[in-house]
């Protein structure tokens, strides 16, 4: 299952064939884990008779009252069943022949034109300069490609890596001439580098421009589906007229009313992100030989040390300690060297530590231990070793003792 597609399996397929499992731990799909809060949620619980068994109102209402609350135009905003659905309306109706994005990126702003005939050329991110984004470069590829259409995750998936606002407008000047330039911004909510981040206000007066914003990500509400473009009313409008009428369901209409009463809830599940942010990738840099690059994402990526497969962490991961992450083997312009691992509390981060820290340096490959591994079992220690008076760890196949301070590094203290 893990293996037969293109992207990450279904957590709830991947749930039923881990015996349905229910304390599975989710480091692959990027939701924010702070909100929609417990009071929130008690709310949809409650209207869940009425969000099921009557029609939403139609997407203009809805699109209203969320430009509303979050200050946009209504004539400016197309809201979408996911911002998955707008990419494939964008490749649809605005994408003719070519298409330019760097990557690795998001999987369908590669996939979608590639399965509509389009040639979408790839600007490769270099792995010794950080994946860095350069916008000089990046409008040299354009130029000599001859790329009509160029797209930019800001920050970037699976990288976390963020361009600033004023680098993004220097982008939009210079592409000015091309059929459409997109910036996703599905991610900037979770921007913590300056004040001012979304280029929104300049797609609104732009002829070819559209951003990208996907409520689901921001939200931890990936079920919903739900999203939304910003553009210059004329291109809004030419996407919202290929849209059907009742493209959202009653859950995205009623989160979208319920947003405004809970706007600083929202904020703080921000500060703690960025709090958490900076503390797992701290505490991931103290593995040895695990290189981990900056992120404005709620997600981090890795690279495994030299001779360390993604595949194999992550069916190890998932089988021996419940946590599942995203392997991106499969991202064009990336490896399965390369893990990108999501922002969570730090309870289930202290569970990926030691199942990360089992598999690279201790003998858990010999002697996995239990399913459910919490932090009192240190890192992996196989089952059967026991600690004595002095607090050594003997194994059963040794005869000495095995000294836990005798390691070549201690990798608690990453904990």
């Amino acid at each position: 299952m893990l293996r037969k597609n293109a992207h990450s399996p279904f957590f709830f397929a991947l749930q039923r064939a881990s015996s349905g499992r229910q304390d599975l731990v989710d480091f692959c799909i990027p939701c924010n884990p702070y909100f929609p809060t417990p009071g929130m949620f008690s709310q949809l619980a409650g209207s869940l008779e009425h969000i099921l068994k009557y029609y939403p109102s139609d997407a203009d209402t809805i699109t209203a009252e969320l430009c509303s609350t979050l200050g946009h135009n209504p004539q400016t905003v197309v809201m979408g069943n996911g911002s998955t659905e707008l990419i494939t309306w964008i490749d649809h109706l605005l994408v003719r022949e070519s298409l330019a994005t760097p990557i690795p990126t998001f999987g369908r702003w590669t996939d979608q034109p590639m399965e509509t005939g389009k040639r979408v050329d790839m600007f490769q991110l270099h792995e010794l300069r950080g994946f860095e984004f350069n916008v000089d470069e990046f409008v040299h590829f354009i130029r000599a490609r001859g790329s009509r259409v160029a797209v930019v995750c800001n920050p970037n998936n699976p990288d976390g890596g963020y361009v600033p606002r004023r680098e993004i407008v220097r982008l939009l000047d210079c592409l000015i001439d091309l059929d459409l330039v997109v910036v996703d911004e599905s991610f900037l909510d979770f921007v913590d580098a300056e004040p001012q981040t979304s280029v929104a206000d300049e797609a609104r007066i732009r002829p070819n421009v559209i951003v990208l914003k996907s409520l689901g990500k921001n939200f931890g509400l990936h079920g919903i589906r739900f999203g939304y473009m910003v553009a210059n009313p004329a291109l809004a409008q030419t996407v919202r007229a290929a849209l059907p009428k009742w493209n959202l369901n009653s859950f995205a209409e009623v989160v979208v009313f319920l947003l405004r009463e809970h706007g600083a809830e929202y904020r703080e599940s921000l500060r703690l992100l960025s709090r958490d942010r900076m503390l797992m990738a701290q505490q991931l840099a103290s593995l040895p030989g695990l290189k981990v690059f900056p992120s404005q994402g709620n997600f981090i990526m890795v690279k495994l040390p030299d001779g360390r497969d993604g595949v194999s962490v992550r069916d190890h991961l998932i089988s021996h300690h419940g946590v599942f992450v995203r392997e991106c083997g499969n991202k064009l312009g990336s490896t399965s060297q390369f893990l990108r691992l999501v922002v969570r509390p730090q309870a289930d981060v202290q569970r990926l530590l030691i199942g990360l820290g089992s598999y690279l340096y201790g003998p858990a490959a010999e002697a996995p231990p239990d399913n459910v591994v919490t932090p009192g079992h240190g890192w992996g220690e196989p089952a059967g070793h026991e600690a004595d008076a002095a607090g050594r760890f003997t194994d059963p196949l040794r005869p000495e003792p095995l000294h836990a301070e005798s390691r070549t590094e201690d990798f608690r203290a990453a904990i």
